[in-house]
């Protein structure tokens, strides 16, 4: 074990991640297991090392129902990483992965999409609190991959994808979906609409509707994106938008 207290140990700790920046080139740390440490030792290492981003893994299970479901409310998930965040500095670099927003995608893409939109009418993940200190993701080396211990529904990805890269957070693509399940194309289109229409993890998110087979939200007033196997939506669509983006379930004006 390390002991994070020890002044020794967070001074070398200190020396290698400036090395890592000044020789190496990095410039972000990500916080591997950080629900195993305090946000204080955190800070420690964020403050004297200054990094242009880092980002905690903090995953801890969200409250089920009876029906073996997560809740609608996920409140005290998300407060979980928005206290990290609070607690290692707002202002600074800090953000943790979204992973409400994860496990409410997984189980909202397979016909309960009324899920997205929150009892405040807002996201219901961490985007919906604070999106920008908020790093969505799909799938990770732990959740997909060979681990495949979290898994999201393998036939909707780019369902996932349409939402994370139109919706505010900074969202992160996954090396497997990326290169070896041959996604990089569609996934480069969405990215393409976020960066042309200069969405960013701050952006005004207005959910339209949010029903078991569509949701339907705008963004900055600027993209609209549609998840879901209901197709005639033409009458929700303001004129001049025009398709960016479609497939399997999923569109993009």
């Amino acid at each position: 074990d390390i002991d994070h207290l020890n002044l020794r140990v967070q001074k070398e700790l200190v020396e290698w991640l400036d090395w890592l920046k000044a020789d190496i080139g990095f410039d972000g740390w990500r916080f591997d297991f950080a629900k195993g440490y305090s946000a204080d030792v955190a800070k420690i290492y964020i403050d004297r090392s200054e990094p242009s981003f880092a980002v905690a893994e903090i995953w801890t299970s969200l409250a089920y129902g009876g029906d073996g479901k997560p809740n609608l409310n996920q409140d005290q998930h998300r407060q979980e990483l928005v206290n990290w965040v609070d607690k290692v500095g707002g202002k600074g670099p800090a953000t943790t992965f979204d992973f409400t927003t994860k496990g409410i995608l997984n189980v909202a893409v397979e016909g309960e999409l009324w899920r997205l939109r929150g009892t405040d009418g807002k996201a219901p993940g961490m985007i919906g609190w604070w999106p920008a200190k908020a790093v969505t993701f799909v799938d990770n080396h732990d959740t997909g991959s060979t681990q495949h211990m979290w898994p999201f529904p393998s036939d909707r990805v780019m369902q996932g994808y349409a939402y994370i890269l139109t919706h505010p957070g900074t969202p992160c693509s996954f090396y497997d979906h990326f290169f070896d399940w041959g996604l990089k194309e569609e996934i480069d289109r969405l990215v393409s609409v976020r960066t042309r229409h200069g969405i960013h993890n701050e952006s005004k998110l207005q959910i339209i509707e949010a029903d078991a087979d569509l949701y339907l939200a705008e963004i900055d007033g600027k993209v609209i994106v549609k998840l879901g196997p209901r197709y005639d939506v033409g009458n929700l669509i303001p004129g001049g938008f025009k398709v960016a983006a479609h497939g399997n379930d999923y569109a993009v004006w």
